[in-house]
């Protein structure tokens, strides 16, 4: 495999994850886990497979972050609601 050939494999491999669920990206990650474990795969074929695994990483990773957000703001939402009626409270009586 050319190094032209792995430059565009790379960048291929990097633009496909947007599409993916959560849960594909995961099979995906864990094939590749498996198939870089078997040692059966020519040099080239594992740098492939070694990056796609890096971009599938990157794109778990960023998806658990913006979960975790998404979490964090929800809990904020319901512990500010509880100190909203105290502030209000507080307010009304000044």
């Amino acid at each position: 495999m050319s190094e032209e050939t792995l430059q565009n494999t790379s960048e291929q491999s990097v633009s496909s994850v947007e599409g993916l669920t959560f849960r594909e990206a995961m099979t995906e990650l864990n094939g590749i886990v498996e198939a870089l474990e078997s040692n059966t795969l020519e040099l080239e074929d594992s740098l492939v497979k070694y990056e796609r695994g890096i971009a599938l990483l990157r794109f778990l990773k960023e998806s658990l972050t913006s979960a975790q957000q998404k979490v964090d703001v929800l809990m904020g939402e319901l512990d500010m609601s509880v100190d909203d009626s105290v502030t209000d409270s507080t307010l009304s009586k000044a």
